[in-house]
């Protein structure tokens, strides 16, 4: 099959590079260490459950649920740029 210039499996080979750096900044995110006993912001006492079941946990639930408000989604990278460029 003509694809031009990329080679067979080029755009699955960007969909899984795309995939994989969207994993790793997700896990770069995530907490680690011994979680607080006491949200950062507020100084409310964290519930057991929530230490035990995410560990490194910083926040309480009402400050984390407005500190994931504040924080927008990342737009993906298009590596394959516009349809207008590659006809340039």
């Amino acid at each position: 099959m003509a694809t031009g210039w990329a080679h067979e499996g080029a755009v699955q080979e960007q969909i899984d590079a795309t995939v994989k750096d969207a994993i790793e900044r997700a896990k770069s995110q995530l907490p680690q260490g011994e979680s607080l006993r006491h949200c950062a912001e507020c100084g409310e006492a964290i519930p057991e459950p929530r230490r035990v079941a995410m560990p490194g946990v910083r926040l309480c639930v009402t400050c984390q649920a407005a500190a994931d408000e504040e924080n927008t989604p990342v737009a993906g990278y298009n590596r394959r740029g516009s349809k207008d460029s590659q006809l340039r």
